[in-house]
């Protein structure tokens, strides 16, 4: 099995520089960043990891220009966002960013995305909470497009509610883009789809928890889901399994990938009973000293 590692990579721990190397060095597979623009201090939603809120939620790095330097320092680590909150960017934008750097790593990038849990940090970006899926599925749509190898426009056929959150009034936004002329491409090969366009852009995992809406984003849109600790996979893979066969996916392409998991010989063991191929495993947000001494530690699962 495959071990990558996520860590909170902030202005006060390990630079991404040092800990690529040192991934690479010692034969890990994959670095995953998590993304939060910014924390609100006056919110009402509750984090899920418990409060106090964690002191690296709002001192995060941005994972695509810290994962850009991971790249130029390294020759063979998979790189990867866990997650990308995709309704908080300009589409656009991002396919650029996806592209660009999934061309530069020669294809090593891994485009992890999600919905997120901060309804005041989403309503910032203008973002309607309750509209917030729906609109990242358009948008992952619309970079498909950007990502194809010929022009192609994107128009979502009407328009979401992307405005106020948290209960405010929010403003209709329309998903589309031209037939346009949008280079690099990523070096991922299209996967087919039935009755859809491939699937033209990087390696793309989609976070969240398991149920029939999340399982059928990841077979419409995704190349496999990122369960956040691994836990319940005997009774969800064998459904997302089901979901992804019914959208005409190749039952052997679906890739499952524990994500944040504190590993164990037997945790591992059991994930590998269920067809999981990478684990992406927690350190913690520290400095060089002690994240180095935690890769030690989990050599012996390589």
């Amino acid at each position: 099995m495959r071990i990558s590692v996520t860590i909170f990579l902030t202005d006060e721990t390990v630079r991404p520089p040092t800990l690529a190397r040192e991934l690479e060095e010692r034969g890990f597979h994959g670095l995953y960043l998590p993304e939060h623009t910014h924390i609100p201090v006056s919110r009402d939603t509750p984090a899920p990891m418990g409060e106090p809120l964690p002191r690296e939620y709002g001192r995060s790095l941005d994972p695509f220009v810290a994962l850009g330097q991971a790249a130029a320092v390294t020759e063979r680590l998979a790189l990867g966002t866990g997650i990308t909150l995709v309704a908080q960017h300009d589409p656009i934008v991002l396919a650029k960013q996806a592209a660009t750097l999934d061309f530069l790593s020669g294809g090593r990038f891994t485009l992890g995305i999600g919905f997120g849990w901060n309804v005041e940090e989403a309503a910032d970006h203008g973002v309607d909470w309750r509209g917030r899926r729906e609109l990242g599925r358009r948008r992952m749509a619309l970079m498909n497009a950007l990502w194809s190898p010929k022009p192609t426009a994107y128009d979502a056929g009407g328009t979401a509610d992307a405005g106020g959150g948290a209960g405010a009034g929010g403003a209709a936004v329309r998903t589309a883009v031209r037939a346009s002329e949008a280079h690099p491409k990523p070096v991922h090969a299209p996967r087919e789809r039935r009755g859809a366009p491939p699937l033209y852009g990087p390696r793309t995992l989609l976070g969240g928890g398991a149920g029939p809406t999340l399982f059928a984003h990841v077979a419409e849109y995704a190349d496999g889901w990122l369960p956040i600790g691994g836990g319940g996979l005997t009774d969800s893979v064998p459904r997302l399994r089901r979901a992804w066969e019914d959208a005409g996916r190749d039952p052997e392409a679906l890739e499952v990938v524990p994500y944040a998991v504190r590993p164990s010989e037997g945790k591992l063991a059991h994930f590998a009973a269920q067809g999981v191929r990478e684990t992406v495993v927690q350190l913690p947000p520290a400095g060089e000293t002690e994240v180095l001494r935690t890769l030690d530690a989990y050599a012996r699962f390589l």
